[in-house]
């Protein structure tokens, strides 16, 4: 895959398509927005030539520390899709994507995947398939959108590619001899062309056709994911930061990916002057999927208030655990989602914030008011020993008596109990003295389950304690 406006977008400025914008670098422009080339902006042409042809063309220098940085976090993010991939500086990557295509559904089926998430983060790329990463790599300049799966199909395309894919001292020579395919050129006298354009240069076109080995290095996945990202611009709205933002969360899905495992925590820091604003995304469990990192930094973003404008982000995952890939179901139904309850509890826990969602864990106390304790939101085990009521009343609400039978709009029937429950003379915080209840489960008239005490005591009054679902 080729980025040719990777100078541009690297930049992170989520300006509108129609935008005229360009980056130039020693007065020459090195990439221009859609806009820009619909105009008549070409790379390479003079920043003065450019303006005189579009007035309102916004121009800006290139940040070559930032096209390697962004380069680097597409490279993790590619990590979703392959463990085996490599940097072609300054703007290629080379995905080795054989051994993935089944996973994908083919090759049609990865291809327009990583189009839509490429598209999603706000970079445009061009690519292609080829049997060797050179041939790869030229399709992806010269012809993108080629596909030659096969050594054949590779080689015969190659011929094609004009002398250009080659630097440009070695073109002008070949231009020379009347040579602007490669296919005219390897019609040559090897050792007479080596001599021409020097053995690099042979050993280049022999290795893009398959006839050396083409060793590149594998792209190294940091052992630590923490990525920074500087902003085009201050930005004074938390919700404008969603856009720069999904690129490093984007990243980490695919670091997450390539070492098989997942997080339930991760910190993005909000830079500005004054300092540095951490925002934690908490999740239900351990997880790598994207939409729920998306999901979660959404609402945080939309409920945060920026204490100063942020001029970068930086994202840190928290402790990472090993989570293995999960089988799908056999016969799925429509609308299904195994994460239903993980997404409602993430979203909650953003909108509400951390203390105000919970669950309920047993606690050792026979009393039910010091039965059950908070945990964390979707880790709990709330399965009593006995069966208990998860609504109590803060206060025991007092009912009638009537004929001997307590009533709640209307007679209650009771259908267990009694089971005997004694307080904690020894702990105040409970109740004092040495209170003693027993308690049944009632129904009421329009079919409540109850569950109501009655003080163990002669002519004791009844109670009522809490609901059950």
């Amino acid at each position: 895959m080729a980025f040719p406006r990777l100078p541009l977008e690297a930049l992170g400025d989520p300006s509108s398509p129609d935008s005229s914008l360009a980056v130039e670098e020693g007065r020459r422009i090195v990439a221009c927005s859609a806009a820009a080339g619909s105009a008549g902006i070409r790379r390479g042409m003079g920043v003065a030539a450019a303006r005189t042809r579009v007035p309102q063309l916004r121009v800006r220098l290139r940040q070559p520390s930032q096209e390697t940085d962004a380069l680097a976090r597409l490279a993790c993010w590619a990590g979703r899709f392959t463990p085996r991939l490599s940097l072609a500086p300054p703007d290629a990557l080379l995905l080795e994507v054989g051994g993935c295509l089944r996973l994908f559904g083919g090759l049609p089926a990865i291809l327009d995947r990583l189009a839509g998430e490429l598209a999603a983060q706000g970079f445009s790329a061009t690519h292609a398939v080829a049997a060797t990463p050179q041939a790869a790599l030229w399709f992806a300049m010269q012809m993108p959108g080629v596909r030659c799966d096969t050594p054949a199909a590779t080689r015969q395309a190659l011929d094609h590619l004009p002398s250009e894919v080659l630097p440009a001292e070695i073109a002008r020579t070949l231009h020379r001899f009347g040579l602007r395919r490669l296919g005219a050129a390897r019609c040559l006298p090897r050792a007479a062309l080596a001599q021409r354009i020097g053995r690099e240069a042979i050993q280049t076109l022999a290795r893009a056709y398959g006839e050396l080995p083409d060793l590149r290095t594998d792209f190294a996945f940091p052992a630590r994911f923490a990525q920074s990202l500087e902003l085009p611009s201050a930005v004074e709205n938390a919700g404008a930061l969603l856009f720069a933002a999904r690129r490093l969360t984007a990243a980490l899905a695919g670091w997450l990916a390539v070492r098989k495992a997942g997080i339930a925590a991760c910190c993005l820091h909000l830079r500005h002057r004054q300092g540095s604003t951490p925002l934690t995304l908490a999740f239900a469990g351990a997880t790598r999927d994207p939409p729920r990192f998306e999901r979660v930094l959404r609402e945080r973003l939309q409920r945060h208030v920026l204490a100063a404008p942020v001029e970068a982000l930086r994202l840190e995952a928290g402790t990472v655990a090993d989570l293995a890939e999960e089988n799908g179901t056999l016969f799925a139904q429509p609308g299904d989602s195994r994460h239903a309850m993980a997404a409602l509890l993430e979203r909650l826990r953003a909108r509400l914030g951390e203390a105000r969602v919970f669950t309920l864990a047993m606690a050792p106390d026979h009393r039910p008011e010091c039965a059950t304790r908070r945990g964390a939101a979707g880790t709990a085990d709330v399965t009593p020993p006995v069966r208990r009521p998860f609504w109590l009343l803060a206060i025991p609400r007092r009912l009638d008596e009537i004929g001997g039978r307590p009533h709640d709009r209307g007679a209650l029937r009771l259908l267990s109990g009694p089971e005997r429950i004694e307080s904690g003379w020894w702990d105040d915080g409970e109740a004092a003295g040495d209170l003693r209840r027993d308690y049944f489960i009632a129904l009421t008239p329009d079919q409540r389950w109850l569950w109501i005490f009655r003080e163990a005591r002669l002519a004791g009054d009844w109670y009522l304690h809490g609901f059950f679902a």
